[in-house]
């Protein structure tokens, strides 16, 4: 029986394991699975789901006052992300779900690379729309990619 990854299907043409391609994260010198491996699109979104809910909370709590309207969750969600994953790797969700954010080479993203992911990340538009290696034009911009931890 051939398996769902090797017969391919028709959003991307079939591919023999050993090309370059074969799975999300091989052109990028990523196992296929386990640490290091890119994390999946439904963990990924659960993640934010989870830090959309926490900066509900925090905004709720904290930016009542502030006058913000709907700004505030997303004004502390942009805040979180750049302080989190500019300085552990990983926010609340990406942490909860075992995975981390982190340079093409595998190196923390840095302060530079956690702003710019975590503008586009807010403008919505940019993580929906990704390449073949499952990574987001927030990533790609950016030059970083979430990897299973």
């Amino acid at each position: 029986m051939v398996s769902r990854r090797e017969a391919g299907s028709w959003l991307e043409p079939q591919r023999s394991p050993g090309e370059p391609g074969a799975y999300p994260g091989q052109r990028l010198g990523r196992p296929e699975e386990g640490p290091r491996s890119l994390g999946g699109f439904g963990r990924r979104l659960v993640a934010v789901g989870i830090d959309w809910v926490i900066s509900l909370l925090i905004a709720g709590a904290f930016l009542r006052g502030a006058h913000l309207g709907q700004f505030g969750p997303l004004l502390v969600l942009l805040v979180m992300n750049v302080l989190l994953v500019a300085t552990a790797g990983a926010t609340i969700g990406h942490r909860l779900l075992g995975l981390r954010v982190e340079t093409v080479a595998g190196a923390p993203p840095g302060p530079v690379k956690a702003l710019v992911r975590s503008v586009l990340l807010c403008l919505a538009l940019p993580p929906l729309i990704w390449d073949r290696d499952q990574r987001g034009l927030h990533d790609r911009f950016a030059g970083t990619l979430v990897a299973r931890a």
